[in-house]
């Protein structure tokens, strides 16, 4: 008989462990994850601000974006709002971005809602040098568990920093071989 209860009280210990993953955590743990990645484009702020901040041209430049739809045709502004198809560390879903800041050709900020939570945040900053524009990337997401956190450390983080990388670098290339306006 201890033999059976000790496995019944190992067994619902180990479930208590796995439910333990998956419940939400509270806001105020700190467990946010910034993707940060930067170029140096050769062309004026304006421009790389335009093309950046103009939905239609996601898909071209950044391998995580599969489609837009919505307000995609143009330079959004605060208010503003795009739904997007992604594939992120093999991930597939759907994002509504939401522009909450716009000072051009300086900063843009958007943050996403993936079935009406929270999905994060993206800041596209500009700052004008001698030969264009430095332009930064920052995807910054929260953790919803820690069974995500886990997962976000051992796997998800690198994938995510690999895909933005790729992203600006296309996005740069795109860019400076466009003709200069």
């Amino acid at each position: 008989m201890k033999i059976r209860t000790r496995f019944v009280t190992a067994i619902l210990a180990v479930l208590v462990a796995i439910a333990v993953l998956f419940v939400p955590l509270p806001q105020r743990i700190g467990l946010d994850t910034r993707i940060v990645t930067v170029a140096s484009v050769q062309r004026p702020p304006t421009v790389v601000f335009d093309y950046v901040t103009t939905p239609a041209h996601w898909p071209v430049w950044h391998p995580s974006s599969l489609a837009v739809s919505g307000s995609v045709d143009h330079s959004l502004d605060v208010g503003e709002q795009v739904t997007e198809e992604f594939r992120v560390a093999g991930r597939r879903g759907r994002v509504v971005w939401t522009v909450v800041t716009r000072v051009r050709p300086s900063r843009w900020v958007i943050a996403g809602k993936i079935d009406g939570r929270p999905a994060g945040t993206v800041t596209y900053s500009l700052i004008s040098t001698v030969s264009g524009t430095r332009f930064e990337r920052e995807f910054t997401y929260r953790a919803p568990s820690l069974w995500f956190a886990i997962l976000n450390w051992s796997v998800l983080r690198a994938r995510i920093q690999s895909e933005s990388d790729t992203a600006v670098l296309r996005l740069k290339s795109l860019v400076e071989a466009s003709p200069q306006h």
